[in-house]
């Protein structure tokens, strides 16, 4: 029928009619299609929530560091001599005090020798001397001797004290010398290489080892130069030296991902910029009495900066970009997701920190965000500790 009608001649007005004729056809039979599928309820969509309550949180900051010796000692003989002998065990703990090298004592002793002798003599003779001068003080006091006989006898009573003293001082520095031949440690640490061995010809002042104290250590690090909170913080607790509401603690964590044991405290920050690498250096000290912080070691140093009170800390995942700034969906009591603009905070190791927009106990969609729009019915299940949320933290 219709390849009847179109082999016929069709007018303008009827051929211009044709098109919206069409149009209205096809619109009836969609029609209805459209409205069976407006009465068809969609599902409510499958999302998962946690409940949010007000916190204080910590907000940290790592930085790597290096760990140094508490002091590096250079051992350093003080006398000429042969070195006669090694006394420890090089990389091993000593003491203070405890003998590390000894030189050839005998020129020492043969000095000392020398000297103790010159001091007898010039003992002995200050001995004569003050006879002499009582038996011209008792003969000018009768007028027997003239005053110029009396002023020698007290003028080399004088010069024989004046030697003794000179004989002293020299026994004082041979003792001393001797003393010298043996090489001890100033202070307790762990000790390094031998710089020459024995029988070697050393000289007064040569480097003979060095020794490291490692108890404590300090963990040396650089803050960005930034980084004005840190410098700040780490100002305070060094005026403050450690006491009251400024004490600074540190954590240090090993180059195999754990926690040392004990906390630091930062002692020390730079009050200049290092101009050749923009930052500026600080210090922490930690007690190391089992020597696991060793000196030279790569660490890192996880520094508190502050603590935020009466905040919210939810996943990453469930903070989104909306009109006004970030946002996040809460589900309200009618099972409907709910867009609420909110102010963020730092981001820490637990998640996202939440300054303001949310209020205790809301429920928070953390997993299945990206289909979600305000308003629409969900279906919300509690989120498990250890659920994937898409985000890796």
């Amino acid at each position: 029928m219709f390849r009847t009608m179109l082999t016929h001649p069709v007018s303008r007005p009827v051929r211009n009619f044709l098109p919206l004729l069409m149009l209205g056809f096809i619109a009836a039979c969609g029609g209805g299609a459209g409205d069976a599928g407006q009465q068809q309820e969609r599902p409510p969509l499958p999302v998962a929530v946690t409940p949010v309550e007000p916190r204080s949180v910590e907000v940290a900051a790592e930085y790597a560091g290096r760990v140094r010796g508490l002091r590096e000692l250079e051992i350093r003989a003080r006398v000429d001599g042969i070195l006669e002998q090694r006394l420890y065990q090089e990389g091993q703990p000593v003491q203070a005090g405890a003998v590390l090298f000894r030189i050839d004592p005998e020129p020492y002793e043969i000095a000392l020798r020398r000297a103790q002798a010159e001091q007898a003599d010039a003992e002995a003779g200050l001995a004569q001397a003050q006879r002499e001068w009582q038996r011209i003080s008792n003969l000018y006091a009768s007028d027997a001797v003239s005053r110029r006989e009396r002023d020698q006898a007290e003028s080399h009573r004088e010069m024989a004290e004046a030697r003794v003293q000179l004989a002293q001082a020299a026994v004082a520095d041979a003792e001393r010398n001797l003393r010298y031949t043996e090489v001890r440690a100033p202070a307790s640490g762990i000790t390094g290489l031998e710089s020459f061995p024995e029988g070697s010809l050393i000289e007064r002042g040569t480097l003979l080892t060095t020794l490291t104290q490692h108890d404590p250590v300090h963990v040396r690090f650089a803050l960005p130069e930034n980084d004005a909170l840190a410098q700040g913080l780490a100002r305070q607790a060094m005026a403050a030296g450690g006491r009251g509401q400024h004490r600074r603690e540190a954590r240090v964590r090993l180059p195999d991902g754990s926690w040392y044991e004990r906390p630091g405290e930062v002692d020390f920050t730079a009050s200049t910029v290092d101009p050749r690498t923009g930052t500026v250096s600080a210090r922490v000290v930690v007690r190391n009495p089992e020597g696991r912080l060793v000196p030279g070691q790569f660490v890192r140093v996880r520094l508190v900066l502050e603590t935020l009170s009466d905040v919210y800390v939810v996943d990453p995942a469930a903070v989104g970009q909306g009109r006004e700034g970030a946002q996040v969906f809460v589900v309200d009591e009618q099972g409907q997701a709910r867009a609420r603009t909110v102010t963020l905070g730092p981001m820490i190791d637990e998640g996202q920190v939440i300054v303001s927009g949310l209020t205790p106990g809301e429920r928070v969609v953390v997993n299945g965000t990206v289909a979600l729009r305000d308003g629409m019915r969900v279906a919300a299940t509690e989120a498990q500790a250890g659920e994937p949320t898409g985000v890796t933290r």
